[in-house]
């Protein structure tokens, strides 16, 4: 197959269309159009037929992998296979069709729908109330933040200025909490990797606002301290907030409100069935506490003899955090996807998610060197620190080998605490066979690594772009086509 830009299939004079007859006054485009408007010269577009354009777009398209195309080790981070039951719900004629600014009495299915997948995610994560409005996990933060400093605020509480962030957080952690005007404390990871609680008690006073964990952490591994944790934070006068992008694993078996939370977000496009490549669509939810219910963001959805509104009457809210209800298509796949799956369904998703992890886990660890050797959840964190200091191969390395073996990449060096780290997430839908291939190709790669380390380094060789300088990548895009 030919690899070359369309504008490298250029013929002059070949076309791919056929204007009909003009059969109506032609009137002068000057006429409708500033003259500052119009081009000074033709675009530069390529002359090419319709087959030309078909056969270029269904080849760029075949080179796109997707988790309908293979798998990948990233799991729920990225890419989790989602049933294709929730599309078709979510292309529904009611729910796809609608505007907005619609009156409320034309929209009662979309709010219905709203506010009861708001009731199934309060069961779910053991909350009281929530807001389904923001439109990623990262918005869900800074809209949780944005909590905390309301509840301190109605309080008069306002030396509380320091939110603690464990190191084994996700990255936008620390990010929310700052752009939300709070300062960042680091609390140290213990030989376990999971909190240090002395860590954690040395950082507590009257000006911490609270923390903000992931649990299981994104080593991967359940903090089981986390009663005593909540107990000393709140104790202290803080809160605490649940990071929820590693739900997966715990869905059906323990709660967070039970933890102790009084905020948690969820990322409806990793847990909750639907695509997540590329950076979007996503869906953040907010579940909350009693105590910080009266700091929703507003509209609020109620129900009242069956009818459902918007209700605008909360005058301690933080106000609006999105233009109108969140990205509604998401929230629909969602909805479908947990009454689908029913309680058991979901229990079993994170059982099957955590059976396929330690699966991996216990059949590479032998081969990759593993921090902490311990159950883990939904995901686990390798290390290639001994074929970087033995051979010269590093994690990124064996993810561009990876590409050659029709994988996609892991996470490669997240998160910061392990050396060389190589987070991997098989997810609950992936058959042995799967699995046992994967563990195949790692093994595989890894042999290669101690015998052949140099030809490893010039990985990927089978892909349309091999090794690139990912640095000046990253500074020096080239975005479009230019003719020389």
């Amino acid at each position: 197959m030919s690899s070359k830009l369309i504008f490298e299939l250029n013929t002059e004079g070949r076309i791919g269309y056929r204007f009909p007859s003009l059969d109506v006054p032609e009137i002068p485009l000057d006429s409708m159009l500033k003259k500052d408007l119009f081009r000074q010269k033709p675009a530069a577009l390529p002359q090419v037929s319709e087959v030309d354009v078909i056969r270029h777009y269904t080849e760029l398209a075949s080179k796109s992998f997707g988790v309908d195309a293979g798998f990948y080790p990233l799991g729920s981070c990225t890419m989790k296979y989602n049933p294709k039951i929730n599309e078709d719900v979510a292309s529904f004629q009611g729910f796809a069709d609608i505007h907005p600014l619609q009156p409320l009495n034309t929209v009662q299915g979309t709010l219905e729908l709203i506010y009861k997948t708001t009731e199934s995610l309060c069961e779910i994560t053991g909350m009281k109330w929530g807001t389904l409005q923001p439109f990623a996990g990262a918005h869900g933060e800074f809209t949780g933040m944005k909590l905390f400093k309301a509840y301190f605020k109605k309080k008069g509480d306002t030396k509380r200025t320091k939110v603690l962030v464990p190191t084994s957080a996700h990255g936008t952690n620390p990010a929310s909490s700052h752009i939300s005007g709070f300062d960042v404390e680091e609390v140290q990871a213990d030989e376990r990797g999971l909190v240090s609680v002395s860590s954690l008690k040395e950082h507590l006073s009257d000006e911490v606002a609270g923390i903000m964990l992931t649990n299981p952490n994104t080593l991967g591994l359940f903090e089981k301290d986390i009663v005593e944790i909540a107990g000393l934070v709140h104790e202290a006068g803080g809160l605490l907030y649940y990071d929820g992008a590693n739900m997966n694993a715990i869905m059906g078996k323990v709660r967070p409100g039970d933890m102790g939370f009084d905020v948690i977000h969820l990322n409806l496009h990793k847990t909750f069935a639907t695509p997540h490549g590329g950076g979007g669509p996503g869906s953040g939810p907010v579940l909350v506490s009693d105590k910080l219910i009266p700091f929703l963001p507003v509209p609020d959805i109620t129900e009242h003899d069956g009818k459902y509104t918007l209700n605008y009457d909360k005058p301690d809210s933080i106000g609006r955090i999105s233009g109108f209800y969140g990205n509604i298509a998401v929230i629909v796949r969602a909805y479908a996807y947990i009454l689908t799956m029913g309680s058991d369904g979901l229990k079993k998703a994170s059982e099957m998610a955590v059976l396929n992890a330690n699966y991996l886990k216990e059949r590479l660890k032998k081969t990759y060197h593993l921090f902490y050797d311990t159950t883990c959840m939904h995901e686990f964190v390798l290390s290639a620190d001994t074929l970087h200091d033995e051979h010269g191969i590093s994690a990124l390395d064996v993810a561009k080998a990876l590409l050659d073996n029709g994988f996609h990449p892991m996470t490669i060096y997240f998160p910061l605490i392990v050396h060389e780290a190589m987070m991997i997430e098989p997810t609950e839908t992936e058959s042995k066979q799967t699995l046992d291939h994967f563990v195949d190709v790692m093994l595989k790669i890894y042999d290669e690594a101690v015998k052949n380390p140099e030809k490893l380094k010039e990985a990927p060789l089978h892909t349309p772009v091999k090794r690139i300088d990912e640095v000046l990548a990253a500074k020096n895009p080239v975005l479009r086509w230019v003719k020389e």
